[in-house]
């Protein structure tokens, strides 16, 4: 089978309690629908590890690390400003979602499977020294620092469709030439993180290699796919080695905490053309996470017509 899915009890664990909205329930609603779509009999299932400290460490700076690892022991409340709360085992939990991230990474590199789907993952709120967004660890940073220091694969295109900027991804590679970004979310001016502009290119030898395309708030398929085109252009003009796809579902019409309006459709055509541009210029490697997404409706149905795509 050509598509390894990352879904185990480790990864379910990452989530936050008393009403959060991003729960512990995400990773079941979306494979009670993927299952109903009859999906799963056709994909390797992967359970996840726990990633080392000097995995993690890859992207995240030690006293932050250290920070996490302590925050339960010193009764801290949260890990931020009050986004990301702490929770009992959120050291074990962050770190198995990068630990999956990086077993879908050496699946994909050792030919065990083309492409990868880890629906808890994608935390992209996380900065190299402090977390924010309900993002503890970076998982796709690790995983892009991961492509270099152990694959030797350096230029790395992340296209990020979260209603959300994936700042933490986008400002720990500002200055890297060789990551190559695409980010599609709603216009930052009132909407969080307040980051993301157009006129945010990347700084120094990157200046534009980052591409950041803002929808205004009420936005939905048809604009989607009016800005499309240049997310292709910028990725066939770099022709990067290696695909990272953060496929967020809270840009989907009823999300709690978003005002886009998209359909799964929206999913399903950025899923299936990224796709095509892996085969052209990646051999067809590809790993996509599944970011956020409050409403389990919404996300069940965005993240199985990502992996129907996936399959086809």
């Amino acid at each position: 089978m050509n598509v390894c899915l990352f879904a185990d009890e480790g990864l379910a664990r990452y989530g936050f309690p008393e009403g959060h909205p991003f729960g512990i329930d995400r990773q079941d609603a979306f494979l009670s629908e993927a299952n109903e779509r009859g999906l799963l009999d056709r994909v390797q299932f992967k359970s996840g590890r726990s990633a080392e400290r000097d995995v993690l460490e890859r992207f995240h700076h030690p006293d932050y690390v250290d920070l996490v690892r302590t925050a339960e022991s010193k009764g801290l409340e949260h890990l931020d400003a009050g986004d990301t709360p702490v929770f009992p085992g959120v050291f074990e939990a962050a770190a198995h979602v990068v630990g999956a991230a990086l077993d879908g990474l050496d699946a994909v590199m050792n030919g065990e499977c083309v492409r990868s789907f880890q629906p808890i993952g994608g935390l992209h709120h996380a900065a190299r020294d402090h977390a924010a967004g309900f993002c503890v660890f970076n998982d796709p940073g690790v995983v892009i620092e991961t492509l270099r220091k152990r694959y030797g694969v350096n230029r790395v295109a992340y296209i990020d469709i979260d209603v959300h900027f994936g700042d933490g991804v986008f400002y720990a590679f500002e200055y890297d030439a060789d990551v190559i970004i695409a980010d599609i979310h709603q216009d930052p001016r009132t909407f969080y993180p307040g980051t993301g502009f157009a006129h945010e290119m990347g700084k120094g030898v990157a200046v534009g290699t980052k591409l950041n395309l803002p929808l205004a708030h009420g936005s939905g398929d048809r604009e989607f796919r009016d800005v499309w085109p240049q997310v292709e252009r910028h990725l066939e003009k770099y022709a990067p080695e290696f695909f990272i796809f953060q496929c967020g579902a809270d840009g989907l019409d009823g999300d709690p905490l978003a005002g886009l309006r998209y359909t799964q459709a929206t999913h399903a055509y950025a899923c299936k053309r990224l796709l095509e541009l892996a085969d052209s210029f990646a051999k067809g490697r590809l790993m996509a996470f599944g970011g956020g997404g409050y409403n389990r409706t919404n996300l069940g149905r965005a993240w199985s017509a990502v992996l129907a795509e996936m399959l086809n």
